[in-house]
């Protein structure tokens, strides 16, 4: 058993590209085994996370104070027996967690949560969810720089280390499922295990947190994504997915197995999502179980992280690489567009006909990004929708496989001009390009927050276009959805425009291809804004690194632009080329201040001659 562990282990670990981990990590898992009571046996660590990630001002100690009092407080949780089901403490302990908040006013009115505490408890707990933020600056525990403070505090009390990580990762990441931050939480402190024993400890913890912090960061934005597809779409949407997802990793297994499983996930994703740390982690662990009791049918790829005990398992299963492509040559998919009983099958069951050509078509195109097989679903749709309330549908239909390619090569042609355009510009002029397009997009968000946005597309763009023409689409259309779910989420907190509302709203599918499309916003009028206020010509720029001079020098190009919507890009051009070199000139005078004042105002008055002051 402890050799297919080992086995087991190092193939998770590839697949998380934590190989730098593989032998800590195997280590840990040693340390860890197969029960059915493992929510009980981390019932305190669980609800720890559902408290920090729902109070994320709390600090560590008042966190722990939380915990010990509602656990005390669920009575259900009390009492549970060796392999009894633990799910009326799980539902308890949300309930419990949401009265416990509102009978103390202090951590009420710390949070702003007296209006939540004003409604029932459905409305509440909502209420309580729409006061998470994952953009409130919170740093982590990687970003203590003494490291060997750290293994000192090990060293005292090893489990404290392990719960300040959980408590840090937390709050920073407060729609991270439990079940991952659990797993997560073990590889840390593995890593503190072995690097607090080597000599030289920073450059161990570098190369052992690096990779835990990159794919926490990864899948959170993931889990996130997931949780504002079910809040924002119904049902169907978020299993379809879920079915997509399913089908591409289990290629093999029957249509009847991928549809009650992408039912059942999407379910445990809603649970997830409304913070109930302790029902998301059962009911992972439940799936699990089905999951890997059927995995002769499933995917081969499976039987190594089976044999993971929790809270490994699940998330090898999860990260695991697609099943192989099976033989489908004997089922040609024509029969959704060439059969002429496709309009009976349509009409009769809708929801499960075309949840099968979802599936049929998943299978046989792997190398599609979730939103592309989307788009091919929604044509689809809307084809047999038109094509059944005419005397000949067949002959209307028959054209579904052209159609469908003609998505597919549209979506690809999208991407590629992207990258030609990336590779014309180079990261940072491509940067300001879309900084501009964006800018006319939603004119209304700040420039600060349009720098972000684009920047996190032009990071996207440089990962995504060196790759080979398969994995570059996929790449970019993967990132985009990710990114642009982002910007969904800032619309729904604060409405940035009519034109986002709506490529946020109609289409999941097709979100990318309109925001692509998306035009200047006509109806915005800029505020009045001074040349002296766009321009920010201080001594302080001298002291800024690069990156923070390239951020100046974008937010002036959003707020010019904001001034001009219309004007063509070369227009803002030479004032950009003059700001650079202004802030390299006076940052190497002998008097910068006098040098900003001087040579300032002469780009004060070009830039009112562009925006005609």
């Amino acid at each position: 058993m402890k050799t297919v562990r080992s086995i087991s282990l190092l193939v998770f670990f590839s697949y998380i590209n934590c190989q730098t981990l593989q032998r800590s990590l195997l280590d840990a898992a040693m340390q860890h085994t197969n029960n059915q009571d493992y929510l009980e046996k981390n019932l305190r660590d669980v609800t720890s996370i559902m408290v920090t990630q729902f109070l994320q001002k709390l600090t560590y100690e008042e966190v722990q104070t939380s915990v010990k009092e509602l656990l005390d407080l669920a009575e259900k949780c009390k009492s549970l027996q060796p392999h009894e089901s633990p799910s009326e403490c799980c539902h308890q302990l949300m309930t419990t967690f949401l009265e416990h908040i509102c009978n103390n006013q202090g951590i009420a009115d710390k949070h702003v949560f007296s209006d939540c505490c004003n409604t029932n408890n459905t409305a509440r707990h909502k209420c309580f969810l729409l006061h998470k933020r994952d953009d409130a600056g919170y740093s982590d525990i990687f970003q203590i720089p003494n490291f060997e403070q750290i293994c000192e505090m090990h060293k005292e009390n090893q489990v404290s280390v392990k719960e300040r990580y959980m408590y840090e990762t937390s709050r920073k990441h407060p729609f991270l499922y439990g079940p991952t931050i659990l797993t997560m939480s073990a590889c840390y402190e593995t890593a503190i295990q072995s690097c607090c024993q080597e000599g030289n400890k920073t450059e161990c913890f570098q190369r052992k947190l690096e990779p835990i912090r990159k794919y926490i960061r990864e899948i959170s934005l993931r889990h996130h994504h997931l949780c504002e597809i079910g809040i924002k779409f119904n049902h169907k949407v978020a299993k379809a997915v879920e079915l997509v997802l399913l089908t591409k990793k289990q290629p093999k297994a029957n249509f009847s197995e991928i549809a009650k499983l992408a039912t059942d996930i999407k379910n445990l994703h809603q649970t997830c999502c409304e913070g109930n740390a302790a029902a998301c982690v059962f009911g992972r662990s439940q799936l699990m179980n089905y999951i890997c009791s059927q995995q002769a049918i499933l995917s081969s790829k499976f039987t190594p992280c089976c044999e993971l005990p929790e809270p490994f398992r699940g998330e090898c299963v999860i990260t695991s690489e697609n099943d192989d492509k099976p033989d489908l040559s004997s089922l040609p998919l024509s029969r959704f567009t060439e059969d002429q009983f496709v309009c009976k099958q349509f009409t009769d069951k809708q929801d499960d006909f075309l949840q099968e050509f979802l599936y049929e078509y998943s299978r046989r195109h792997p190398e599609l990004a979730v939103p592309v097989i989307l788009r091919v679903d929604t044509v689809y749709q809307n084809l047999l929708g038109k094509c059944c309330k005419l005397e000949n549908p067949l002959e209307c239909y028959s054209h579904g496989e052209e159609m469908f390619q003609r998505v597919v090569c549209e979506s690809h042609e999208r991407v590629k001009n992207q990258c030609d355009l990336h590779g014309k510009l180079g990261d940072s002029n491509f940067h300001d390009r879309l900084i501009v397009l964006y800018t006319k997009k939603a004119p209304q968000l700040s420039a600060q927050e349009l720098v972000v946005f684009t920047k996190n597309m032009a990071a996207a763009a440089t990962k995504c276009c060196p790759l080979n023409d398969e994995q570059q689409f996929v790449c970019l259309e993967d990132s985009a959805k990710l990114i642009l779910g982002a910007l969904c989420r800032r619309h729904e907190a604060e409405p940035i425009n009519a034109g986002v509302g709506d490529c946020c709203d109609d289409s999941y599918a097709f979100r990318k291809p309109c925001f692509d499309d998306l035009q200047v916003d006509g109806t915005y009028i800029s505020p009045p804004l001074s040349c002296d206020q766009v321009l920010n010509l201080k001594e302080d720029l001298c002291k800024a690194q690069e990156e923070e001079l390239q951020t100046e020098k974008q937010k002036l190009l959003s707020n010019l632009v904001k001034q001009k919507l219309r004007a063509a890009e070369m227009q803002f051009q030479p004032i950009l080329v003059d700001f650079a070199h202004l802030v390299e000139m006076c940052c190497q005078a002998e008097k910068s201040e006098m040098c900003f004042q001087e040579e300032g105002s002469k780009l004060i008055e070009k830039c009112w001659s562009l925006l005609g002051g």
